[in-house]
């Protein structure tokens, strides 16, 4: 079909129940039979289309909005609501929703195809004549790669082949890309990775990445358990499903520096990934060793399905040592965050109460949300050990997420700015444009905190 015999996008109109009445008085009254005859009260998400050109495709959807405004959940939902081809909304709709209504569709078309065939999202929006949309590109691409990494089973995505990806993510941006593996490992000074993967079907590996060469230094460490079994405290199976995507902080931290790079934030890069997989085996690391660390401090192994933060301990403590301005780290760290939050609220954790608010701030603009959480020093006996500096575990298990976090910081020199973010990286449900499977949580909200806090000139 030409240019010039393409048919013109569809309307989208978006109805609050408050004004349904002064809109439904608008239309014909054949429209307005149609409207009452579907019994539609303009409930949130719910779609109606309306009125139709003579080859009997739809000139209007009404799309309601309950008694809120339009946002970046709604528009995200709209593809798998809505019948096949473009759609648009009027050229006095406020910029802020033709950008929400762009970054919705553009999230939405995510499909992983890696295992099955897929139908491609086939609603597109198009913007009216007088509102550019913002370039989506580097935000989709990032998204992309870090869902594709999360959703990868096991088999297909050890820390070998989480080492190539970042190697990937290096060459194409001209940076360096190190990896320190197996027994090295020990030679080099990361003794709690090795411990924690050396019973994996791959050699444990610390992966790095470091690019720019003046600015600001950002470090970024993501958690990239590939496997999580809970090692010899085994889990049970329920527990052990997801267990492919306990990398989502890897792959979050791996999509953001990406992201960091192609849109030229005025930083120098430095991203740390301990990749192992927790497994068991005749070498398994076990309950009751003491583990020694990067940075010092001997740890007395509780609990082996407590890996994630040790490997992070060696991780955190290698990124302090070149100084950084900020630190940030991502992990797939506890259940009880999950217990206190949901899947949908990444816990925050920081060392300066300002920093919080601020990337708080960043989560609400993006509508990436992440939740604040209280770095209670009342909750450092849990991880007080009779035979080591301190246990990888809480004796007690309240608090999961908090002393888990006080695990970590022990591992970050004071004084250093540091986030820890706490996420699930998965939607366990299936919704219109948000498929059950890997999500790119926090990479949106802390994007613009560095944006904000190192604009370009």
């Amino acid at each position: 079909m030409t240019p010039e015999t393409s048919p013109s996008p569809r309307a989208l109109v978006f109805v609050n129940e408050t004004r349904l009445d002064e809109e439904v008085s608008r239309l014909s009254g054949a429209e307005q039979v149609w409207v009452r005859a579907h019994g539609f009260v303009a409930e949130r998400g719910r779609v109606l289309v309306l009125g139709a050109s003579q080859n009997g495709d739809p000139r209007t959807v009404w799309v309601g909005l309950g008694a809120r405004g339009l946002d970046l959940a709604l528009a995200q939902s709209l593809p798998d609501r809505l019948p096949a081809g473009d759609y648009t909304v009027p050229a006095t709709t406020p910029a802020e929703e033709v950008q929400l209504l762009g970054l919705g569709f553009a999230l939405a078309s995510y499909r992983f195809a890696r295992y099955k065939a897929v139908t491609p999202c086939a609603a597109r929006f198009v913007a009216p004549v007088g509102h550019p949309l913002a370039d989506l590109g580097p935000v989709v691409r990032a998204d992309t790669l870090a869902r594709d990494l999360i959703n990868a089973s096991a088999q297909d995505l050890g820390p070998a082949q989480l080492g190539n990806k970042v190697a990937e993510v290096a060459a194409a941006h001209g940076a360096r890309f190190e990896e320190v593996v197996g027994e090295d490992l020990l030679a080099k000074g990361f003794p709690a990775v090795h411990a924690v993967g050396r019973s994996g079907a791959q050699p444990p590996r610390l992966l790095t990445l470091r690019a720019g060469g003046e600015g600001p230094l950002v470090a970024l460490v993501g958690k990239g358990v590939c496997f999580d079994s809970g090692g010899l405290n085994l889990k049970p199976a329920s527990g052990m499903a997801l267990m492919k995507k306990d990398m989502g902080g890897a792959a979050v931290a791996l999509a953001l520096a990406d992201l960091v790079l192609t849109l030229r934030i005025p930083v120098r890069l430095l991203l740390v990934i301990p990749a192992v997989e927790n497994a068991v085996g005749p070498n398994a690391f076990r309950p009751g060793d003491v583990l020694a660390t990067r940075a010092g401090p001997t740890v007395e192994v509780t609990n082996t399905d407590a890996e994630g933060r040790l490997v992070l301990a060696d991780a955190l403590a290698y990124a302090a040592e070149a100084k950084p301005d900020l630190l940030i780290d991502f992990a797939t760290l506890t259940g009880a965050a999950r217990v206190a939050l949901g899947p949908e609220l990444p816990a925050l954790y920081a060392s300066e109460e300002g920093l919080a608010e601020k990337l708080a701030a960043s989560g609400r603009a993006t509508a990436d949300p992440v939740w604040p959480m209280p770095l209670w020093p009342g909750y450092e006996d849990e991880l007080q050990s009779k035979v080591a500096d301190l246990q990888n575990a809480s004796s007690s298990g309240f608090a999961g997420s908090i002393t888990a976090a006080l695990f970590l910081r022990r591992f970050v020199p004071q004084g250093l700015p540091w986030l820890h973010l706490d996420l699930y990286a998965w939607n366990p449900r299936e919704r219109p444009g948000r498929p059950l499977g890997a999500e790119a949580q926090t990479l949106r909200a802390v994007t613009r905190f560095l944006q904000d806090s190192y604009p370009s000139e």
